[in-house]
């Protein structure tokens, strides 16, 4: 994977993926790294929400996914927490959907795996408009200690 950066004005400038998709990072005006990065770690997390109720023959529906994130006081004002709520419909039972929230949470998505071990991650989730589990936590560590192996990294659509 490659990224690029190139300054097209004060603090302006064109990001570039490896796929050539091209997207403005311009935080004075737009969209700054930071809501870049927040936004990413959840939609890493999403995309699986959304894809692996599919892999059983299963269906989520209306999907949103929010999160707050806590920092440090002082620089380099790293994440301390994150507390990600999930909430979606799907023909799968409660447990089901748990399963599935633990599994991005857990093993597929690389973004939340990333800060893993520097954030206590919390999440919450709604499954069929019912309140299946609020503020549950995940075990803090690195991917040894998480069972995130490259077949999962593979596997996941995030990571792609």
């Amino acid at each position: 994977m490659q990224v690029s950066l190139k300054q097209i004005g004060d603090l302006r400038f064109e990001a570039t993926t490896s796929k050539g998709i091209k997207f403005d990072v311009n935080p004075k005006e737009h969209i700054g790294p930071l809501d870049y990065f927040t936004t990413a770690t959840i939609a890493c997390s999403a995309v699986d929400i959304a894809t692996l109720p599919q892999k059983q023959g299963k269906t989520a529906r209306n999907l949103s996914v929010n999160a707050e994130f806590d920092r440090s006081e002082s620089p380099p004002y790293r994440f301390t927490s994150i507390h990600i709520v999930y909430s979606f419909d799907s023909d799968g039972a409660d447990l089901d959907a748990k399963r599935w929230v633990l599994s991005s949470l857990e093993s597929y998505s690389t973004t939340i795996n990333t800060v893993r071990g520097a954030a206590k991650i919390y999440y919450s989730i709604a499954h069929n408009g019912e309140l299946i589990v609020d503020r549950g936590a995940i075990a803090s560590g690195e991917s040894e200690a998480t069972g995130l192996t490259a077949e999962n990294m593979e596997n996941s659509v995030c990571s792609a």
